[in-house]
């Protein structure tokens, strides 16, 4: 039977914020951090492909982070640039789609590489002698593997869930991207399966790589404070963890933000706030945070400025 339901063929991103001298002003800012990610990112990816002494587990997972922040950012911040400029951004249902796919694909493959380097760190200042057997090379390759097919599949999951929900008519998505929930919300279908997994596997996919994170963590702090003597410079081991720690919080202090109850407000509201956080922010600063505390990192960057200057 025919109904008179029209088909949403595409959507509309509504974007942050309606309030016209806001626009540029925003437009402004976030073509900066977003200019800051690919800039500090690309010069993280190069300086850890060109530079020898950068070959060890450590800096092949910063690359591999470095690699994911560029994606990561490059998912969503164009979009909402051009909303900026130009209003409410239309977005077909596969651009829809692809978009919500990247998202939770590179977001979740985020997580769990900043698990593998927290387990990288334990290995190193845990079992020192045994590092360069447990984290060789093939490992390396295998944990990075493993990662980044674990957050396609999550994503692939979502993408094809998403795509056989029914949406009719209403098309005006309330976010700067499409994510799950905006979506669910526009959907004519039952959609207390997409939130059951978006409930149950997503949480698990945020809270998993955290939990193991705090593990690691909790054996290295009992290791230094049992086994290295105050007089040794307890916390020497400790400083490389420095930088990966700032990372972790950068990340998950916003995700874990968007599972507490709301106060006051709208749920989502908070929701695209903390998510403007972790899209544009965060990946404008990992550079920073690894570069300004590392000098392996600030002599590989001389060396490669002095080749070009």
């Amino acid at each position: 039977a025919m109904t008179n339901e029209t088909e949403a063929g595409e959507f509309i991103l509504l974007g942050l914020t309606d309030v016209q001298e806001l626009q540029h002003f925003s437009f402004i800012v976030f073509l900066l951090l977003y200019l800051t990610t690919l800039m500090g990112n690309g010069a993280i990816v190069t300086m850890v492909a060109v530079e020898t002494r950068l070959h060890t587990p450590m800096y092949f997972f910063l690359g591999n982070l470095s690699c994911l922040d560029i994606f990561f950012s490059t998912v969503t911040v164009p979009k909402m640039l051009a909303g900026f400029l130009f209003g409410h951004q239309p977005i077909s249902f596969g651009g829809c789609l692809a978009q919500l796919h990247f998202f939770h694909f590179l977001g979740s493959t985020e997580g769990l590489l900043l698990a593998t380097m927290a387990y990288d760190r334990y290995v190193a200042i845990c079992n020192p002698l045994r590092y360069s057997l447990v984290m060789s090379p093939r490992t390396c390759l295998l944990l990075a593997v493993a990662t980044w097919s674990t957050g396609f599949v999550h994503a692939t999951m979502h993408a094809v869930m998403t795509s056989r929900l029914r949406f009719c008519g209403h098309n005006r998505v309330n976010h700067f991207f499409c994510d799950i929930k905006p979506l669910l919300d526009l959907a004519c279908s039952p959609t207390d399966l997409n939130m059951t997994l978006l409930n149950v596997v997503t949480t698990s996919m945020a809270l998993g790589p955290l939990i193991l994170i705090v593990l690691s963590y909790c054996h290295i702090i009992s290791f230094i404070v049992q086994k290295i003597r105050p007089q040794e410079g307890r916390w020497k081991p400790f400083s490389t963890c420095a930088s990966h720690l700032t990372v972790v919080a950068l990340l998950y202090l916003p995700v874990l933000c968007n599972y507490t109850p709301p106060s006051s407000g709208s749920v989502l509201k908070r929701e695209v706030q903390v998510t403007l956080m972790y899209s544009t922010v965060t990946p404008a600063l990992n550079p920073l945070i690894y570069t300004l505390r590392n000098q392996e990192m600030r002599r590989a960057l001389k060396k490669i400025l002095g080749r070009n200057f």
